[in-house]
C-alpha cells in the first residue's frame, strides 16, 4: 500500500467515520446507512488494491472526512469523538502485538466474508457476528472502550451489535493507517495537512 498523505488522511477518515457513526447509533439508535454500509464492508474487504479500495469511492467516506475538519474539537460531542478515536487506537496496537489474535481475527473475518453468501450485509444475523468478532477476538485484549449515549437506546440487542460492528470496522481502519505508515506524531505535528487534504476531497464531491 501507498504510504502518503492521502493514504493516511484516507485510512483516518475510516476510523473518524465509524467513530461517528458509533455516536449516532448510541445516541439515536439510527445512522447514515449509506456511510453504514461502507464502514462494514470495509472489515470484509480484506485484499484491497489500493487503501481507497478498501472503502469504495471517495464519496464513501463524506461522513469520516467531515468529521476529520469538523468532528474533533473541543465541544462535547467533538471530545467523544477523539477518546473513541485514541481508544481504538490504543486497542489495535495492542492487538498488532498479539500474533495469535490477528491470526485469529483473520480468521474470523474470512469466515464472515463466506456469509455473505447467505446474507445481506446489513441483516440482524450479519451485524450479530460482525459484533461477536469484535466481542471475542478484540475486545478481551482491553482497554475496553466505555460508548456513551442514550440508555434506552444502549440496551437494545440490535443497537449494541451495530455499535461492536462498528468498533470492529474502526479497529480496521486502525490497522490500515498503521500500515499506510501512520504515526503517533503524524496526529500530533501533521493533523492540520490531513485537515487540508480532506477539505480537497470533499470540495469536489
Amino acid at each position: 500500500m501507498a504510504n502518503s498523505l492521502y493514504d493516511r488522511t484516507i485510512a483516518f477518515a475510516g476510523i473518524c467515520q465509524a467513530v461517528a457513526l458509533v455516536q449516532q447509533v448510541a445516541k439515536d439508535g439510527e445512522c447514515d446507512r449509506e456511510a453504514f454500509k461502507t464502514s462494514l464492508h470495509a472489515v470484509l474487504n480484506t485484499s484491497p488494491n489500493s487503501t481507497l479500495d478498501v472503502f469504495g469511492h471517495e464519496r464513501d467516506l463524506k461522513l469520516g472526512l467531515e468529521c476529520l475538519v469538523k468532528g474533533i474539537d473541543s465541544t462535547p460531542a467533538g471530545s467523544e469523538i477523539t477518546r473513541y478515536i485514541i481508544s481504538l487506537m490504543a486497542l489495535e496496537k495492542k492487538l498488532s502485538a498479539r500474533n495469535d489474535a490477528m491470526s485469529q481475527l483473520g480468521d474470523r473475518v474470512q469466515m464472515l466474508e463466506r456469509q455473505l453468501d447467505h446474507f445481506e450485509l446489513l441483516d440482524e444475523q450479519m451485524l450479530s457476528n460482525l459484533a461477536s468478532v469484535y466481542l471475542d477476538v478484540v475486545s478481551p485484549i482491553g482497554p475496553r472502550i466505555q460508548v456513551s449515549g442514550t440508555p434506552t437506546v444502549l440496551q437494545h440487542t440490535t443497537n449494541q451489535h451495530k455499535v461492536r460492528a462498528l468498533l470492529l470496522s474502526g479497529i480496521r481502519s486502525a490497522v490500515l493507517w498503521r500500515q499506510v505508515g501512520g504515526k503517533r506524531r503524524h496526529l500530533i505535528f501533521g493533523r492540520k495537512k490531513m485537515i487540508e487534504q480532506a477539505e480537497i476531497l470533499l470540495a469536489r464531491m
